[in-house]
């Protein structure tokens, strides 16, 4: 199964508690940082709620 690469790109500060706690779940915690998560159903979805705060890069 491939990963994905999760860049935090813009930071929270402002957006909707719910887009807070889903970036929180998804592993990232500050600007620029990036994490390496499953390629599955349940991620892609998160990432589709803060599509406009992070960077994917598959591989």
């Amino acid at each position: 199964m491939a990963n994905l690469k999760i860049k935090l790109v813009r930071s929270v500060i402002g957006t909707n508690p719910n887009q807070r706690k889903t970036i929180e779940a998804l592993g990232l915690k500050k600007r620029e940082q990036v994490v390496e998560k499953p390629d599955n159903p349940q991620i892609r979805g998160m990432i589709n709620k803060v599509s406009h705060l992070v960077e994917v890069i598959e591989g």
